[in-house]
């Protein structure tokens, strides 16, 4: 088995489409944006994507520049991650730094704590030296692969774990 992570681009096409269309549009916080949306959509997330990795500064009182990554396992994407560059004080709260998420037909085979340990990786490229996750307390799984890649729990609350790596 070969991992490898890719930074998303333009000229992404339908496995990734496909990959997006199998994952839920909210899992346990992790938003897929694409999900249930026509290939044409699609590719105009894409667009919208670029542009917000390229910005600068915060937009819309909330937004931050924000890099996608794959994983692809053996050439087939298997992996949807995200890493914002940096926090606000509302993403502080609910969102943190860094998200993933494994496509279903993929889950249970460990692929989660390698993902976030390549998207670490990627992070400290970006110039994100501690990244902040913030996982539903039910997401056990999630907790535990934070945990695995040197996490250390700031705070619980009613509803998620704080995990700084």
């Amino acid at each position: 088995m070969s991992l490898e992570i890719r930074k998303f681009s333009m000229r992404d096409g339908r496995d990734i489409y496909e990959m997006l269309q199998e994952m839920p549009a909210d899992e346990n916080g992790f938003i897929n944006p694409v999900s249930g949306k026509t290939f044409e959509e699609y590719q105009e997330w894409l667009k919208k994507a670029v542009e917000s990795s390229n910005q600068a500064g915060v937009v819309d009182g909330w937004r931050v520049p924000e890099t996608i990554f794959w994983l692809y396992e053996d050439g087939k994407p298997v992996g949807f991650g995200k890493i914002r560059h940096f926090l606000t004080d509302a993403l502080c709260e609910r969102g943190g730094n860094v998200g993933y998420a494994i496509r279903p037909g993929a889950r249970n085979r460990g692929l989660g704590k390698r993902f976030l340990s390549l998207l670490i990786d990627e992070g400290h490229k970006l110039g994100v030296d501690r990244m902040l996750l913030t996982v539903q307390n039910k997401n056990k799984p999630s907790i535990c692969i934070a945990l695995a890649n040197g996490g250390k729990i700031e705070k619980v609350t009613a509803d998620r774990h704080y995990i700084w790596i």
